[in-house]
């Protein structure tokens, strides 16, 4: 398992590269941005061109592995090992020049992410995790930060598409903000989990969203010593079909399950 692994983190590595450089070179320089769903959601030729690289590197080194990916969906093979990409986390973002997305592979065995490999273009950070191996930010190794005054904490939000007019989930949104220093949302999750990893978020409350991009955070974040763990306390394990998830140091666990619980009551 260890060796697939390892030689799973050199391909995604170095084609997370070439897609990244795509997607700098073409920023800003948009022909086409279409709506793809009901909930406004765009994409870019941009999407499908980093998209490109990644199916094909993935395919030519792991042809037996299943993949899903943002766009081209998955290619139906039974496989234990799943690969899961995001060629372009931020379309939103990317589609209006705002330089901030990124690109994000996972490596999935039997529903446990075991690999997460982020590049953010713009800033030329290569986040790299593997299980049991600890994160790693341009190959110095980061971890998440126990907050001086978690009262006054900088928090990311995350909250899927399909409830976004969720009742429960605007109550908790708004609680949340008036309970802390600032509540960040980037329309780009996969950073908010790097900069909790990196330290410099103190936490991320996650609202139903499961995407291509968000086994390769946790794992970011958790290999980086947060805990992850359900809105009941149970912690992460495997992939869900309904995240409802808090992250942060385990210092701060108590307070911000409670700061949940306050805001869902």
């Amino acid at each position: 398992m260890q060796h697939i692994i390892n030689s799973a983190k050199e391909v995604a590595v170095q084609v997370i590269r070439e897609a990244g450089l795509i997607a700098k070179e073409r920023f800003d320089t948009l022909s086409t941005i279409n709506v793809k769903d009901e909930y406004g959601d765009v994409v870019t030729e941009v999407d499908f061109q980093c998209e490109a690289v990644i199916l094909k590197a993935i395919n030519e080194h792991f042809p037996e592995h299943q993949i899903r990916s943002e766009e081209a969906g998955s290619n139906n093979k039974e496989s234990d090992w799943l690969w899961m990409i995001d060629p372009l986390d931020g379309t939103n973002n990317y589609a209006i020049s705002l330089p901030i997305f990124a690109i994000s592979i996972t490596l999935i065995y039997q529903k446990v992410p075991v690999l997460g490999v982020v590049y953010e273009p713009m800033t030329d950070r290569l986040f790299v995790t593997s299980i049991g191996e600890g994160s790693y930010c341009n190959d110095k190794a980061i971890s998440v930060k126990e907050s001086t005054n978690v009262h006054r904490a900088n928090l990311g939000w995350i909250q899927g598409h399909g409830v976004q007019n969720d009742v429960k989930a605007v109550q908790l949104r708004n609680h949340i903000d008036t309970h802390c220093k600032r509540m960040m949302r980037l329309w780009a999750p996969t950073l908010q989990w790097c900069m909790l990893a990196r330290g410099d978020l103190d936490g991320i409350v996650l609202y139903n969203s499961e995407g291509d991009d968000l086994y390769s955070g946790i794992l970011m974040v958790k290999e980086a010593g947060a805990i992850v763990i359900d809105f009941n306390g149970n912690p992460f394990t495997e992939m869900m079909e309904e995240p409802y998830l808090i992250a942060c140091h385990p210092a701060h666990q108590e307070y911000f399950m409670k700061l949940v619980e306050e805001g869902l009551s």
